[in-house]
C-alpha cells in the first residue's frame, strides 16, 4: 500500500503568510556563505543540506490522506480536509485515471470536511465515490455544509455516482479489510484499521488518548498492536495539553508512549496545532526523538506529517 499525505494540519488551514516566509529567507541569508553560491552545483548542495523547517514547509491544509492499494483505478481517502481539493487536482492528472474513490471520516468537524464542496473528482459522472462511516444519516450531515447560506450548490451538484455507507463491521475492499475503533473526541471521532495480510496501517487523528487507550483489550489490541505504521493525533505539546485536556487531542509524548506499548514500528505526528510554525513543529519532532531515547523505547520509527509525505509498505 501506498500512503500520501495530501492535508496535515487540525483545527483550521494555516497557510504561510509573508512573515513566515520573510523570517525563512531571512534566516537562510544568515547562513549563506560566498562558497555557498559560487556554482550551481553548491547552490544546490546549499539548498539540500538547509534544515527542513527552512527548506520546505509542513503545509497548512487539513486533514486528508489517501492510500492507494494493489487496483491502480482505485483509491481509499480519509477525511475531507481542505487537503482533498489538492488530492483531486493531482489526481486528475494521473494515468490510468482513478474512477472509485472510497472516503473514510474520522468525524464531521469542519476541518475534515470543508474541502469537499472543492473536491473535482466528484463532481464528475464517470467516477464512482463511497462514502463511509459509523456513524448514522451520513447523507444528511455530510450535506449541511452544501446548502445556501453555507455554500452555493447542494451535493446534487456532484454528478458522480455517489454511494453512502453506515458501517456496523469491518469491511473488505479490494483485498484489504478495514475496521474501525470509537476514540475519545467530543462528539466521538473513529480509528481506521487497513490491513492487507502483509502489512498494518493506522489512521487515529482526534483522540485524547487516555488510559483506556492502553488497555490490552481484544478490541484495542485488534487495531493498535503491531501496526507497520499508525498517524495519530499529536497537536499539543504536554504542557499544552494539560491545559486543554477535555479537548479531545494528544501530546507528542503520549503518542509515543501509545506507540511503545503497542510495539508500533512508525509513527507518524499528526493533526498539527495551526497556531504551531514550521520550526516549532520540527523541534516538536526532535523533541520526540530525544523522548524516545530517553525512555529507550526500542524499534519506533517517528515522523512528522507533512504534506506531501509519501510511505510505501
Amino acid at each position: 500500500m501506498h500512503i500520501r499525505f495530501w492535508g496535515v494540519r487540525g483545527s483550521l488551514p494555516a497557510p504561510l503568510g509573508a512573515s513566515h516566509i520573510q523570517s525563512k529567507i531571512a534566516a537562510i541569508l544568515d547562513q549563506v556563505t560566498v562558497a555557498d553560491i559560487a556554482s550551481s552545483a553548491a547552490r544546490e548542495r546549499f539548498l539540500t543540506e538547509l534544515p527542513p523547517w527552512l527548506g520546505g514547509t509542513v503545509g497548512g491544509n487539513t486533514s486528508c490522506i489517501s492510500v492507494a492499494l494493489d487496483e491502480p483505478q482505485h483509491i481509499i481517502v480519509f477525511d475531507a480536509g481542505s487537503g482533498i481539493r489538492e488530492l483531486g487536482v493531482a489526481l486528475a492528472r494521473q494515468e490510468p485515471k482513478i474512477i472509485h474513490y472510497h472516503l473514510f471520516f474520522s468525524h464531521f468537524h469542519w476541518d475534515h470536511i470543508m474541502g469537499l464542496p472543492f473536491f473535482n473528482p466528484a463532481y464528475d459522472p464517470s467516477v464512482q465515490v463511497d462514502f463511509y462511516s459509523p456513524k448514522e444519516d451520513l447523507v444528511h450531515i455530510l450535506g449541511q455544509q452544501m446548502r445556501s447560506p453555507y455554500f452555493p450548490v447542494t451535493m446534487d451538484a456532484m454528478g458522480s455516482q455517489k454511494t453512502f455507507h453506515c458501517l456496523s463491521q469491518p469491511i473488505t475492499l479490494d483485498g484489504v479489510t478495514i475496521s474501525y475503533k470509537k476514540l475519545n473526541h467530543p462528539g466521538d471521532s473513529y480509528a481506521y484499521l487497513i490491513d492487507d495480510g502483509k502489512h498494518r496501517f493506522v489512521y487515529a487523528t482526534d483522540v485524547a488518548l487516555s488510559a483506556e487507550d492502553f488497555k490490552d483489550t481484544e478490541e484495542n489490541t485488534g487495531i493498535f498492536k503491531e501496526a507497520d505504521v499508525a498517524v495519530v493525533d499529536s497537536q499539543y505539546t504536554l504542557k499544552e495539553a494539560m491545559e486543554k485536556y477535555d479537548w479531545g487531542h494528544s501530546a507528542f509524548s503520549m503518542a509515543v508512549d501509545f506507540a511503545a506499548h503497542w510495539k508500533i514500528k512508525h509513527l507518524v505526528l499528526f493533526h498539527h496545532e495551526p497556531t504551531y510554525d514550521d520550526r516549532k513543529l520540527y523541534t516538536i519532532l526532535q523533541s520526540a526523538h530525544w523522548y524516545i531515547e530517553r525512555m529507550d523505547f526500542k524499534g519506533i520509527k517517528v515522523s512528522l506529517a507533512t504534506e506531501g509525505l509519501e510511505i510505501t509498505l
